[in-house]
């Protein structure tokens, strides 16, 4: 202490030096009021944690399940689209392939 009551120059400038550093870290706070700045938004709310599960195992001795169903059948339109493309294709005049796409739209598949 008896250096700085010595050189006022330097206590003065070591305070100085003080308060510049403590407002420098103190502005690095984004809100440093209680209730924060009203200029600055909130932080938004941590988004939840993913939601991972672990895949079935097969197991070797578990009994096969069979689907036995039939696969849906398509709706008339595309059956329809779907037989015109296949008469162009095959080379049917325009005229004939109303019936031809009839025929084939009705047929099972």
């Amino acid at each position: 202490m008896k250096f700085l009551t010595k050189r006022p120059v330097l206590f003065v400038l070591l305070m100085a030096w003080l308060v510049l550093a403590v407002g420098a870290v103190h502005a690095q706070s984004p809100n440093n009021l209680v209730g924060g700045s009203q200029f600055n938004p909130p932080l938004p709310a941590p988004l939840p944690p993913p939601n991972i599960e672990a895949p079935k195992v097969p197991q070797l001795d578990a009994p096969q399940h069979y689907d036995y169903r039939p696969a849906p059948r398509a709706s008339f339109g595309d059956r329809i689209s779907r037989c015109l493309d296949e008469a162009a294709a095959a080379g049917v005049r325009p005229g004939r392939r109303a019936a031809y796409s009839r025929n084939c739209a009705n047929r099972d598949d």
